[in-house]
């Protein structure tokens, strides 16, 4: 039977060739969890928590258990994943002998099969805090050197997990640069049809159909593209004329 040191070495080899391109934050988290199991040699769930505003929430979860435990310590503001995500420093607890400030959620794990618990905090990187969690199986405290591995893959598997956390920001960050810049010419056109139509500056123009967007909760780039396909300008809620549609022309200021 392999030691829990070369199955640690083992499952860390693992978790640095896990690739991040063309896949979600929970597919990552599942073959986490999966790789987990070969170092606690048990079933087990693991879910990621973030704390933004105080609140926590969870973000992925490898199954539903995780997230009924998440939910548990979210709903009295306490538990192992709060305090690891709030105080930046890992936390094991032993549901077996519930006692302290957390053995309410002790005695639920264990009416869940949880028999152990271990969050460690994502790395800072980011304003919101989190954590992930490693809902385990089995009582690894009864064999030190499986506790000691456990306990050293959380800490890296969270590396892992906020690694790819910061990768989906990177991704969505240039999404939407390359979608700013598909749209500025049709934003570019609208606001030209603006400030023909209504003797309007760039800057009024494109104020225009920011407030437009504003009242009307439509997305800008559909607002741009309406006026340039139709050449029509959607009104305002409440707008009388076109007039208070664009608010004063150049002329009407004095």
């Amino acid at each position: 039977m392999p030691r829990p040191d070369d199955q640690l070495l083992a499952a860390l080899a693992q978790l640095s060739t896990i690739p991040f391109a063309g896949r979600s934050l929970p597919a990552v988290v599942h073959e986490v969890t999966d790789i987990a199991a070969t170092v606690l040699d048990r079933p087990l769930e693991a879910s990621v928590t973030l704390v933004n505003h105080d609140r926590g929430s969870t973000v992925a979860a490898s199954g539903a258990l995780a997230v009924d435990l998440d939910e548990f310590q979210y709903r009295s503001d306490t538990g192992p994943c709060l305090e690891a995500a709030r105080r930046g420093r890992p936390v094991t607890v032993v549901t077996a002998r519930p006692q302290g400030p957390w053995a309410d959620f002790a005695r639920e794990a264990a009416g869940r099969g949880c028999h152990g618990v271990l969050s460690s905090p994502l790395p800072a990187q980011r304003t919101v805090l989190g954590s992930f969690n490693l809902y385990v199986g089995r009582d690894v405290h009864a064999d030190l050197g499986r506790r000691g591995a456990a306990e050293r893959f959380a800490t890296h598997a969270a590396t892992t997990v906020a690694n790819m956390y910061a990768y989906e920001d990177t991704v969505e960050l240039a999404e939407n640069l390359r979608l700013a810049l598909d749209l500025r010419p049709v934003i570019d056109q609208a606001k030209g049809i603006l400030m023909e139509r209504y003797k309007l500056t760039a800057e009024q123009a494109f104020a225009a159909l920011v407030r437009i967007s504003n009242e009307t909760n439509t997305k800008l780039r559909t607002i741009a593209q309406e006026i340039v396909h139709t050449g029509e300008v959607p009104l305002l809620r409440g707008a009388e004329d076109d007039t208070r549609l664009v608010g004063p022309r150049p002329d009407d200021l004095g």
